[in-house]
């Protein structure tokens, strides 16, 4: 049985009422991971409980293939509007079509409910359907909803919830970053705005070597072993390359690409989706940004340069960011320089969400000056220091001044996902600090005066709340490590 967390409940009320004011077709924004597919079916089931038509649009046919299975899942009868599909069921309440399907009709009688998936990929098709349809009711689906015109088709945006909640709640998993010598994109040909495909293919393949050598060496460093992987690649050739060199230091990994056949990229993925899988990685270019919801997948390679596609990297980090039983952190190894060139776009959207739909976020974003590189890290080990924090959470440095240290080149160093300001604390801050420190002892056994003594080493004062537990978020964790890693290094 379908069972809704809190704000994906939230989010379907503030659908509702967005069309009560008037709004027929909204945006739904939730980050990957957080169950878009899960309020989508709950919206479906509704609609056709009412004795009503709607349908779910996706422009692939693995993503129809698995929307149909998750409807399966739940006991929830529907068909799918797709050419020479086995579930051609034109007649039930509801359908997950594919939008070539949807092209090829031209119409959807009856339907009352029209749920776009990953919405940002627009097609003009769909757009025009929507358009010429003003009587069926529009909810766009987008983990990145921040592609040119879907203002003129989307009048109104519901931000279900932001990355850092569900992070704290433990519904994704937190990134550990790490970056090394990028891709050199220097001088290289643009196509509308963006490197070119074969630009960034040849430059890829110039450091195949180096991504291959990084990924041995973290995934054992961390890991002890080989773990899953996906790697986002620049191009077919550097693809079925890294694929090669993957092979000859004994790991295999497969490249996937729309060079394929459908067959053997839903074998490769089937046989990926094991426990025991005999596959390492999936390599390709953009077929993993899309439908992929693998959990036990641990290590992303990034290594694919945008200039302006920030919805192209959230979608790529997204997609190791599934909790998992195996999985404390995700692992982010970036070759392509992405992470610090869109991190202050991330850092927004991670804590806000979306509000609005702006196409700020897609524009081209200037690089970071070497200098600034560098200032954003720890002197020690190359973590950016987090909010509100004088103490690495990684190496456990406590923080005075920024020191002129220069990286090895080619050595990864790691990053965090938080900004790089120092914030006054509010009552309210202060009080839940304390309230996750009791949370902290009582789960670890430790007396209350335990967080009494960790919250006056944190803010100077002792605590004047109520000695109430509450779930700490990772903020009070990691603030708890770099105390214990500093404490070590003291000794």
């Amino acid at each position: 049985m379908l069972q809704l967390r809190d704000y994906q409940e939230d989010g379907i009320e503030q659908l509702r009422q967005g069309f009560l004011q008037g709004h027929r077709a909204q945006m739904f924004y939730l980050p990957t991971g957080g169950g878009k597919t899960e309020v989508a079916i709950s919206l479906l089931n509704y609609t056709a409980e009412k004795g009503n038509r709607s349908g779910m649009v996706m422009d692939r046919r693995i993503l129809c293939d698995q929307t149909s299975l998750r409807l399966d899942k739940y006991g929830i009868d529907h068909g799918v509007l797709m050419a020479g599909h086995w579930r051609w069921r034109p007649d039930r309440h509801i359908q997950v079509c594919s939008a070539q399907t949807l092209e090829a009709r031209g119409a959807f009688p009856g339907a009352k409910l029209l749920i776009i998936d990953e919405a940002h990929t627009t097609r003009d098709s769909v757009v025009k359907f929507i358009a010429d349809h003003p009587e069926i009711r529009v909810i766009g689906l987008s983990a990145s909803p921040f592609t040119k015109g879907l203002g003129k088709t989307y009048t109104n945006v519901v931000n279900g919830s932001t990355t850092e909640k569900l992070v704290n709640m433990g519904m994704l998993a937190p990134l550990r970053v790490f970056v090394a010598k990028e891709i050199d994109m220097q001088g290289a040909k643009k196509v509308a705005g963006e490197w070119s495909n074969k630009e960034a293919t040849e430059r890829g393949i110039k450091i195949t070597g180096s991504i291959v050598s990084e990924w041995i060496q973290k995934t054992h460093e961390i890991f002890g072993e080989p773990r899953k992987t996906i790697v986002f690649c620049a191009g077919v050739a550097h693809g079925e390359d890294l694929s090669k060199s993957f092979a000859q230091a004994g790991y295999n990994f497969v490249s996937i690409s729309y060079k394929d056949d459908d067959d053997f990229k839903r074998e490769a993925m089937e046989e990926f989706s094991k426990v025991d899988s005999t596959i390492h990685g999936l390599i390709a270019t953009d077929i993993l940004t899309k439908g992929f919801d693998q959990a036990d997948v641990m290590i992303g390679i990034s290594a694919r340069p945008f200039t302006k596609s920030f919805s192209s990297h959230v979608q790529q980090m997204g997609r190791v960011m599934r909790p998992h039983s195996d999985k404390s952190a995700a692992i982010w190894l970036d070759h392509s320089g992405n992470f610090l060139r869109f991190r202050r776009k991330w850092e927004d959207l991670y804590r806000h969400g979306v509000e609005c739909l702006s196409e700020e976020l897609d524009k081209p974003t200037k690089d970071p000056t070497d200098k600034e590189k560098e200032a954003s890290k720890c002197p020690r080990c190359g973590q950016i220091w987090p909010m509100d924090a004088d103490v690495c959470p990684h190496c456990g440095m406590v923080r005075t001044r920024r020191n002129d240290v220069r990286n090895v080149d080619g050595v990864m160093q790691e990053l965090g996902a938080e900004v790089e300001v120092k914030e006054k604390y509010d009552s309210t801050t202060k009080e839940r600090w304390y309230q996750e420190l009791v949370g902290v002892a009582r789960e670890k056994g430790y007396a209350d005066g335990w967080a009494f003594h960790k919250y006056k080493e944190k803010f100077g004062i002792e605590p004047a709340w109520k000695k109430v537990a509450a779930t700490p978020t990772m903020e009070v964790r990691n603030w708890i490590t770099s105390r214990n890693i500093a404490w070590a290094h003291r000794k």
